[in-house]
């Protein structure tokens, strides 16, 4: 036994293992109503329809079911995606600024995760025109 030599391997921090990675729709949907909830002039996301039924949840206190990827839904196919948003501008912005803004803002957050993006389309389904002034 004492004339066995021993063969020592070496590993390269370098090395990965092959395979395929699918980013899904749903994380592309998330990504993208984060970057857009940012931008100035965004009041909300959604259709009248998925408006009122977020607000019946809050009104329960599931006020947090369904808000991360209300308002859009995302196609991702061979490491592009096709993403459609719904918005609710606020009044007095300009729609061409938020929807461009927008654009930038949801192609540099889903850029960012390794994936390009193809299109956005953009439904201004609402305006915002604030809160009423308290009752006095």
């Amino acid at each position: 036994m004492a004339d066995e030599a021993t063969q020592e391997l070496s590993i390269t921090p370098d090395a990965v293992a092959g395979g395929t990675t699918h980013v899904s729709d749903e994380v592309v949907e998330k990504i993208a109503v984060a970057a857009t909830r940012g931008v100035p002039g965004v009041a909300e996301l959604g259709g009248d329809v998925a408006r009122f039924f977020n607000a019946v949840l809050d009104r329960v206190g599931l006020d947090q079911v369904g808000d991360a990827r209300r308002g859009c839904s995302a196609h991702v196919t061979n490491g592009a995606a096709v993403i459609n948003l719904v918005l609710v501008i606020e009044a007095g912005h300009p729609v061409p600024q938020v929807t461009d803004a927008v654009r930038a803002a949801v192609v540099s957050a889903v850029e960012a995760y390794g994936l390009r993006v193809d299109e956005i389309n953009i439904k201004v389904d609402d305006v915002s025109m604030g809160s009423p002034p308290p009752a006095a």
